[in-house]
């Protein structure tokens, strides 16, 4: 509304005026040198260092237990991240603009109208999610206003100076409406009769804490006084934060409630909603501002129940790879043979939501030692069976009844945020932010560019029509790309990435296979094919191979987009039967092969022959291929093909068994020209790269009976 009202006012004003004394401590580390790795709390600051890592390569995880211990090497290299990204006030990268321009797409003005339909007010919004406005509780306190109220978007000058287009649409608080008082936010559904909506893109909620410490710098999208859409530039400094607010130096005036509070990532931080007198702060304006942290604001809604038509929508809004509250990535050293997950316990979840993963973490660093990476709910007691070698033994804080979790590495105590455990499969319904393969994913500069398709099967490629700049049929998820066939309604091939270091185990919920949007069901072999019969739905890419990350909640992405109906292909239930043979030879390449930073490429498909048995309107590969590229100490590119098949097809694909007639499935090490033969896809140079290739003797095909035989 124009002014924020007195209750608001008054309980903003009772916290800042609670927290002077320490917010004048804060302010004061922040001038002087490398204070802002003193401002705030150890882990919040290692935390978002490892956020940061997430939007710039060169940064590194540093551990929360060594800065809380002030060891001078951790201390060091915050510093170096933090002043470097956040304190560069002068020079940022162009980025910054392109992404301040799509943000303020998504914000605009409420207009709100009383019982009688008259003007009351104004404040500002922002889509969240495709559909979901987000404002605060002040400016839509109930469905009734809402229902009278709408968001105007485009409301502001253009390049030239002159107005843009206005774009007026309704809210539609009978499809969703909540407010929450004290968050003080309303979450609404918006009217799009025009299909317009969409070009004003949304910007997306981010769940994981990391997102601002003390000294970061924020910038404020609104409309004063509900005036034309303004900025408050970065020049605006978060200086305190509280469980459930931030506090941070910015120009904003009446009108401006609802707008979204933005880090430099432009990953929005807090829910502006007040800003109070503090006299005592001169060199600020003498004013606070504060704002509903974003975190809080999420957990709220998750505790919440909601009948299925709002839960479907709102399951929108947590679609994202970041579907945790929160969650702290606490890399501490400890020798793998000492983790033991059944001593984790199983922590209770306060919103409802599964809770610890049933498998330990799986990420390795080359010294053979694991990254532990602790997504912890509040409260949970952690034992580590034997010695934390950075940071002396490691011990749980309190019982679990005594409040939130704390990791106790030596003499420094760390204090994780409570955060909730993966949900069931949640699929991102924002492909256009998917990555997808990336052919610079290998270290020392060796680009493994994806196969390509022989001429004559371009024109059976399933097209992306959202590929953008892309090619045309290469469909990306997280960590991984598929290109399908359509005739077969089947992959030619998926390439995935595979991160070593920061991989983790996801425990596997109940499957929830989906179509790809992107192409039609007519061209992706769906559930019926799957029905009453020996067929299992098998993933090319395995399911844990893209699940890494910087955090469970990004792992967890990767995860669940390999629940694609185009990443599944119909295999005999006994495929993986034989832990010798297919299904456990990339866990061997990982935990065996010399490699460097124990980075993994791996290309994987099935054999589209011509005579493959059909099945309710689908062929059945006989045989499928993989072929796995590394980089090994040595700095040499190495790329390994395998094949797995009967043994009377290994030569050619003369035999057709009856339906469901399989023989023992067989797993052979074969040259990656044999593949190319096989499938025509061409893996450009890689072929040099094969060590079978390079043996005196040409070698077709080796049936390998113990992973011990695999040459790398």
């Amino acid at each position: 509304m124009d002014e924020t009202p007195a209750g608001v006012r008054e309980d903003a004003a009772a916290r800042v005026a609670g927290r002077s004394e320490q917010r004048r401590r804060q302010i004061a580390l922040l001038a002087e040198p490398g204070g802002i790795v003193r401002a705030d709390e150890p882990v919040r600051v290692a935390t978002r260092i490892d956020r940061l890592s997430h939007h710039y390569r060169d940064i590194h995880p540093i551990d929360p237990a060594s800065l809380a211990a002030a060891d001078p090497a951790a201390v060091t290299a915050a510093v170096a991240v933090l002043e470097r990204i956040i304190q560069t006030n002068d020079l940022l990268p162009v980025g910054y603009l392109e992404g301040g321009a799509a943000a303020a797409r998504a914000v605009g003005r409420v207009v709100v109208r009383d019982a009688h339909g008259r003007l009351a007010g104004y404040g500002t919004g922002s889509l969240v999610c495709p559909e979901l406005l987000l404002t605060n509780h002040h400016v839509l306190g109930d469905a009734g206003m809402a229902g009278r109220s709408s968001v105007e978007f485009d409301y502001q000058d253009g390049i030239d100076g002159t107005p843009l287009p206005l774009r007026t649409f309704f809210l539609d608080p009978g499809r969703f409406f909540f407010a929450d008082r004290e968050l003080d936010f309303a979450l609404v559904a918006v009217k799009d009769a025009t299909g317009e909506l969409a070009r004003f893109g949304f910007n997306r909620l981010v769940a994981p804490e990391g997102k601002a410490i003390v000294g970061d710098f924020v910038t404020i999208i609104q409309h004063p006084g509900g005036e034309k859409k303004q900025v408050a530039l970065r020049e605006n400094r978060i200086v305190d934060i509280l469980e459930s607010f931030l506090h941070y130096q910015t120009d904003t005036e009446p009108g401006s409630s609802g707008s979204p509070v933005f880090n430099d990532q432009w990953e929005i931080v807090a829910l502006h909603h007040a800003a109070v007198p503090a006299p005592e702060h001169d060199a600020l304006g003498g004013v606070i501002n504060e704002g509903v942290r974003i975190s809080r604001l999420l957990g709220a809604l998750r505790r919440q129940s909601f009948p299925p038509e709002q839960r479907a929508l709102l399951d929108r809004l947590f679609a994202e790879r970041t579907t945790l509250l929160s969650a702290v990535t606490v890399p501490t050293a400890v020798p793998a043979s000492t983790v033991e997950p059944a001593s984790l316990g199983t922590p209770a979840s306060a919103d409802g939501l599964s809770t610890w993963p049933a498998e330990p973490v799986a990420g390795r660093w080359a010294d053979g030692q694991v990254p532990l990476t602790l997504t912890l709910t509040a409260p949970v007691t952690l034992h580590l069976a034997g010695p934390v070698t950075a940071a002396g033994p490691a011990a749980a804080a309190g019982p679990a009844a005594a409040g939130p979790a704390a990791v106790v590495a030596g003499p420094a105590t760390a204090t994780a945020a409570a955060a909730a455990a993966p949900e069931a499969i949640q699929i991102d319904p924002d492909y256009a932010g998917r990555r997808g393969y990336d052919p610079d994913f290998l270290p020392g500069g060796h680009r493994v560019a994806l196969p390509t398709l022989h001429p004559d099967l371009l024109p059976l490629a399933a097209l992306n029509p959202h590929a953008g700049d892309g090619q045309a049929y290469v469909l990306n998820y997280h960590h991984f790309s598929v290109v399908m066939n359509r005739q077969r309604r089947l992959a030619f091939f998926t390439a995935v990435n595979i991160d070593g270091p920061t991989s983790l185990r996801i425990r596997r919920d109940p499957d929830r296979w989906i179509f790809d949007p992107r192409l039609p069901d007519s061209q992706q072999t769906g559930e019926d094919v799957y029905r009453d019969n020996p067929l299992d739905r098998g993933h090319l890419v395995r399911r844990l191979d893209p699940a890494w990350g910087a955090s469970l909640a990004v792992a967890k992405s990767g995860n669940d987009d390999t629940f694609h109906f185009t990443n599944c292909t119909p295999q005999h239930k006994d495929f993986n039967q034989n832990q010798t043979t297919w299904a456990g030879l990339e866990d061997y390449i990982l935990d065996n092969a010399d490699t460097r930073d124990l980075k993994v490429t791996v290309f994987t498909g099935p054999v589209l022959a011509a005579d493959d048995d059909p099945y309710r309107g689908v062929q059945l590969p006989r045989q499928y291929w993989k072929v796995v590229v590394m980089v090994k100490h040595d700095d040499e590119l190495s790329a390994t093909g395998y094949l797995l098949s009967q043994d009377h097809l290994i030569d050619g694909l003369e035999a057709a068994p009856a339906e469901f007639s399989y023989g023992a499935y067989k797993t052979y090490q074969v040259p990656i020209r044999r593949i190319e033969d096989l499938t025509r896809l061409s893996f450009g140079t890689l072929a040099d790269a094969d060590p079978l290739a390079r043996m005196e003797v040409a070698t077709t095909a080796r049936e390998i009976t113990h992973l011990h035989q695999l040459t790398l």
